[in-house]
């Protein structure tokens, strides 16, 4: 390697290797100067700086011979210290590279890692000149060739999609049959074992919780605690190196595209949990690791008061996504785990954040203008957390075409109707049928809707229906973290009983819960340790959670409930009347003489207007019509298939139950009652009008055969 220096590009943005010597450029609006420092491998000895003499719109560049992958590097960004003006400007502190593809090591938390000297709340408007260089990690330079062999997205339609949200380290990191040397990392997903496991269970994409770089806060790590669900990233294109089992100096980036070509392989899309609303660098009060010291007003949202941070995140800062240069940070990022890493979608953390405009929620926002025009990520699975903790925050239904959305009235709905709040009928009926009240308007399909009952944060499944209060002692805060209104419901003994009632109640409400997520239209999402009956023993904010509080003990698996999901999913993915492309319009279909859909009281008779705005009404039948689905095969052949009867009894007695006249079917075949775990009930043929006793707290699903 030469010290001498070219003026190298302004693009692309980052550290880009071209065989022969490395280009790197850095956006830095408001600096005054730039510096690039070598070092030695993670370590803190300097090898070579370079000052970068090119500046072409913003972006400061210049392009280094002769160096090759696994450079170690960092940039100082010189500038002024006018906290009071949003510059915070301090080159004594080592940067990130914002666009790094890896980065090495871990932060090591300490006073140099602070621009200003630490103290009292006015702190912040200090100089600090500790060197923080011995403290971060290190950008490194990568090699982006990689073998993908001809692999191919899976491109499975939204209404085939299966969604399992996993932790990479939760979800290995105890499996028996996985290599111990290789648990809880990308080559543990990648594993014969996982993947068998997901292709049994009929998972269509893995939702991975964050997997960009990201930072442990101090405060977690000076209990002993630390920051296991990721959602505090420092760099938006590096994979955690902790989440790989090579331990070299930028091998997890090809340790992940291996995971993705064999997921692929199988089947199976991969989708990130990504977090563009923050960063790790909090408040006015946090440390300078890499934005806030390359050019904090050029990133972050500031208050009137350009010393503090706007906060619509409850994590310290939001990131500024109306200036064109954080939009376009953003984009990259996107494009790049699109093409170079080859994901098949993103879940978008804290969405409502990156529509804001100035201050109000604004659908029409440049964000997303420029992701509907964008030929590579408009392609690809975009699912919105429609909602963030700042003022009109809550947006679910109000994301454009093209989006899909985590349906948080959907779960508080089903959560409410099987614990035996009063919930209107109307409302079940809404969410058990795709949400048309939050999406037909736009012409969007019941597909915009990502049903789910529990996610990563909240209660398990388990226990949802074993605490009536959350249990979060062990995270430090005196359990006063976490949400406290969870709509759970503990069958009548708060967490672990030796009662057998309450657990077989237990069980059945956790059948009832997953047959109503794999019934209702829309596409499930199913948060992974649910089928196996997992519990953090009632923790239901386990982020700072990395160890068996949060891992999957599969020596504890619950086969039984297992067999019972396994069974469930692929009754849904072999019924296409379970997940329409279509509204329903509960009218006569021409030449069947009967609606798509229908809704019956317990006598056998048809619900009228009266009955769904009663809140006492628990118990309902409903019919789905297989000739009625209104869309075409791939080949242009009309789609049909079985119809089916769903009973829906929340009631705690059981409740006799009339089937339908003639008309709709007249005979029937019980394939589900989740008053037992077994799916299936023999040859038994149920006629029309038949009375079906129906247990308390239950589901029955009967299906009439179509005849050739």
């Amino acid at each position: 390697m030469t010290e001498k220096i070219y003026p190298g590009q302004p693009y692309p943005l980052g550290a880009t290797w071209d065989g022969n010597g490395v280009n790197f450029a850095l956006y830095s609006e408001n600096a005054t100067g730039v510096e690039l420092c070598f070092y030695e491998s993670n370590s803190s000895v300097e090898t070579a700086r370079f000052r970068l003499q090119e500046r072409s719109h913003h972006v400061w560049h210049g392009y280094i011979p002769g160096v090759r992958p696994g450079q170690h590097y960092g940039y100082r960004v010189h500038g002024s210290y006018d906290p009071a003006n949003g510059l915070r400007f301090n080159a004594n502190k080592l940067l990130l590279d914002p666009y790094a593809k890896a980065i090495s090591g871990s932060l090591h938390w300490h006073p140099a890692l602070f621009g200003y000297k630490l103290g009292d709340e006015a702190a912040d408007m200090s100089f600090d000149e500790t060197d923080s260089a011995p403290f971060v990690p290190k950008a490194v330079v990568i090699n982006q060739n990689f073998d993908w062999d001809g692999d191919k997205a899976p491109q499975i339609p939204y209404h085939k999609t299966i969604i399992y949200e996993a932790h990479v380290r939760g979800f290995t990191q105890l499996h028996p049959g996985i290599p111990e040397e290789i648990r809880g990392t990308y080559s543990a997903l990648a594993h014969p074992v996982t993947i068998r496991y997901l292709k049994d269970l009929g998972i269509t994409a893995l939702e991975l919780m964050p997997v960009h770089y990201f930072i442990t806060d101090g405060q977690l790590e000076s209990n002993g605690l630390s920051n296991y669900w990721g959602y505090n990233t420092i760099c938006f294109f590096a994979p955690d190196v902790r989440y790989s089992s090579k331990g070299g100096v930028h091998e997890q980036v090809f340790e992940f595209k291996s995971m993705v070509k064999a997921l692929h392989e199988a089947g199976i899309e991969v989708i990130l949990d990504v977090v563009y609303n923050h960063t790790a660098e909090g408040n006015q009060l946090g440390p300078t690791i890499s934005f806030r010291g390359i050019d904090n007003s050029s990133y972050y949202r500031l208050t009137d008061d350009r010393r503090y941070y706007m906060d619509y995140t409850g994590c310290g800062n939001t990131l500024n996504a109306n200036l064109p240069n954080v939009l376009r940070l953003i984009m990259d990022s996107l494009r790049y785990w699109i093409l170079d890493m080859h994901v098949d979608g993103f879940r978008f953390d804290l969405a409502s954040t990156l529509a804001r405009e100035l201050h109000e929620v604004n659908r029409l926002s440049s964000f997303f203008d420029i992701i509907h025009q964008d030929p590579v990520i408009s392609q690809v699975k975009l699912i919105a957390e429609p909602w963030d903790i700042g003022e009109g925050g809550y947006q679910v239904g109000k994301f454009p075409p093209g989006w899909a959305e985590w349906n948080g009235k959907y779960r508080d709905c089903m959560r409410d109707y099987w614990r035996g709040a009063d919930s209107m009928l109307s409302e079940f009926a809404e969410r058990f049928t795709g949400s048309s009240d939050l999406y037909k308007n736009d012409y969007r399909r019941p597909t915009a809707s990502i049903n789910f009952i529990t996610a990563h944060d909240g209660f398990t499944l388990r226990d949802l229906v074993s605490y009536n209060e959350k249990h979060n002692e062990a995270n430090g805060e005196n359990n006063n973290d976490g949400e406290s209104h969870n709509r759970s419901w503990n069958c009548g003994a708060e967490g672990e009983t030796g009662d057998a009632a309450i657990n077989e109640l237990r069980r059945r409400q956790v059948r009832n819960f997953l047959t109503t997520l794999f019934l209702s239209q829309g596409v499930p999402m199913l948060v992974s340790g649910d089928e196996l009956y997992k519990t953090q023993g009632g923790n239901n904010n386990a982020y700072c959670q990395d160890n068996e509080i949060s891992w999957i003990n599969w020596q504890e698996a619950d086969e039984e409930l297992l067999d019972f999901t396994r069974n469930l999913i692929h009754i849904y993915k072999s019924h296409p009347v379970f997940s329409r492309r279509r509204w329903f319009k509960g009218q006569p279909i021409k030449g069947v003489g009967l609606e798509d859909i229908n809704w019956f009281l317990p006598e056998g008779v048809e619900m009228n207007e009266d009955n769904w705005n009663q809140d006492f009404a628990k118990s309902l039948g409903v019919f789905l019509n297989g000739k009625a689905l209104r869309t075409v095969t791939p080949q242009g052949e009309p789609e049909t298939d079985d119809s089916f009867y769903v009973i829906f009894n929340a009631h705690s007695d059981a409740v006799p139950f009339r089937l339908p006249p003639q008309k709709y079917g007249n005979h029937w075949v019980k394939i589900i009652d989740t008053t037992v775990a077994a799916v299936g009930d023999g040859d038994r043929i149920y006629k029309d009008e038949d009375i079906l006793e129906v247990g308390g707290r239950s589901v029955v699903l009967l299906k009439q055969p179509r005849i050739s």
